[in-house]
C-alpha cells in the first residue's frame, strides 16, 4: 500500500475516494478511529492510500484534479514491466481493464483485433503474452492511434502489431469483414442519456457512447471476426442483461466473467466472451476477486496482471 495524501477534511477525502473508485481504483482510509478518539475529527490527518500497483494511475488522477502536485512523466509499467505505456498525462488513462480484458481472449497465435485499443494497453499485453499473435488496434481519436503506434515501436512489436485511426462506424478498407481469429473490445460504458459526460474531450469520447452506441460495437466486432472465432468484451455489470441481449442472436458459446472489487462486494464490470456461428448454453464462471481484506491485490489477481497468467474460464 502507499500514501496519495494525508487530510482533516472527511469530505474531501469521500470526494477523492469517488473520484478514484469511478476509475476502478480501490482507496482504503486510515486513523478514521483514531480522529475520533481524540475527540476532534480534524485532530489527526486521514490517510488516503491504494495499493502500489494502482499508484501511478492514481496520482496522476488526482495531480488532473488539483488535489497533488503532478509527478514527473513516465510509462506505466504492465506486466510487471514487460510492457510500458506511455499515456497522456491529462484526459483518459487507462485502468487494469484493458489487461484483464487481453488475458481474456484465446491464447493462440493468431489474428486479433483490438477495437477502441486507446493507447494499445489490451493490444500490446495481448502480442506480449501471446508469441506469434498478429494484433491490430482500431482507435478513433487521432491522438490516442500515434500514441498507441509510438507505444508498439517503443515496445519492439512492430513485426507484430499495426495501429489504424479509423471510426467502426465507416472502418478503414484495409479492415476486411470475417478476417480475425478473435477481437476484444472495451466500449464506452456509459450511455449518453446516463449522467453528463466528462468535461475533457477524449475522456468523454472513451467513457461515454457517441454515435456508435453498444449495439453498434457488438455488430462491428461480430462482422470482423471469422466464424466460430471469438468476441471478447470488457463492460460494466449492470449492463450485462444489454450484453447478452445483444449477442444473442449471433453468437452462442456465452462465457461471463464477474470482476468482484473484493469478497463478497458487489461486481462492478464483467468480461463476456462469445463465439460466432456457434450455439453452446451461457455459462457463468466463479469470476476473479481482485482485492483482498487487506486491499492488495490478491494472488490470482496477480497471476493475471503482473505474471501475465490467462483467465480462469
Amino acid at each position: 500500500m502507499k500514501e496519495l495524501l494525508r487530510t482533516t477534511d472527511p469530505v474531501r477525502i469521500s470526494w477523492l475516494t469517488a473520484l478514484l473508485a469511478d476509475q476502478n481504483i480501490e482507496a482504503f482510509v486510515l486513523d478514521i478511529h483514531t480522529s475520533v478518539l481524540e475527540g476532534s475529527a480534524s485532530a489527526i490527518p486521514r490517510r488516503l492510500l491504494v495499493a502500489d500497483q494502482d499508484f501511478d494511475n492514481a496520482s496522476r488522477l488526482l495531480a488532473v484534479a488539483g488535489e497533488i502536485e503532478p509527478r514527473e512523466p513516465s510509462p506505466d509499467s504492465l506486466l510487471d514491466g514487460r510492457v510500458e505505456l506511455w499515456q497522456p498525462e491529462d484526459g483518459y488513462r487507462t485502468s487494469i481493464d484493458p489487461v484483464l480484458l487481453a488475458a481474456a481472449v484465446p491464447a493462440v497465435a493468431g489474428s486479433v483485433l483490438d477495437v477502441g485499443t486507446g493507447a494499445g494497453a489490451a493490444a500490446l499485453c495481448y502480442a506480449t503474452r501471446v508469441l506469434g499473435a498478429q494484433v491490430v488496434g482500431l482507435e478513433l481519436q487521432s491522438q490516442f492511434a500515434e500514441l498507441a503506434r509510438k507505444n508498439v515501436v517503443r515496445n519492439d512489436l512492430s513485426d507484430r502489431m499495426e495501429m489504424m485511426e479509423g471510426d467502426l462506424l465507416n472502418p478503414p478498407p484495409a479492415l476486411t469483414p470475417e478476417t480475425f481469429d478473435h477481437v476484444m473490445a472495451n466500449p464506452p460504458y456509459m450511455p449518453p442519456d446516463r449522467g453528463g459526460p466528462p468535461p475533457d474531450p477524449s475522456k468523454a469520447t472513451a467513457m461515454v457512447e457517441g454515435e456508435a452506441d453498444l449495439k453498434a460495437w457488438i455488430d462491428f466486432c461480430l462482422t470482423m471476426v471469422k466464424p466460430k472465432g471469438s468476441v471478447t468484451i470488457v463492460h460494466r455489470a449492470d449492463r450485462l442483461d444489454e450484453l447478452l441481449s445483444l449477442f444473442r442472436e449471433r453468437a452462442g458459446g456465452l462465457v461471463v466473467i464477474p470482476l468482484w472489487p473484493g469478497r463478497d462486494r458487489p461486481a462492478k464490470r464483467v468480461i463476456v466472451r462469445v463465439r460466432r456461428d456457434v450455439r453452446t448454453p451461457l455459462r457463468l464462471t466463479a469470476g476473479l476477486t481482485l482485492h483482498g481484506e487487506d486491499g492488495a491485490y490478491t494472488a490470482e489477481a496477480l497471476a493475471v496482471l503482473r505474471d501475465g497468467e490467462a483467465l480462469s474460464l
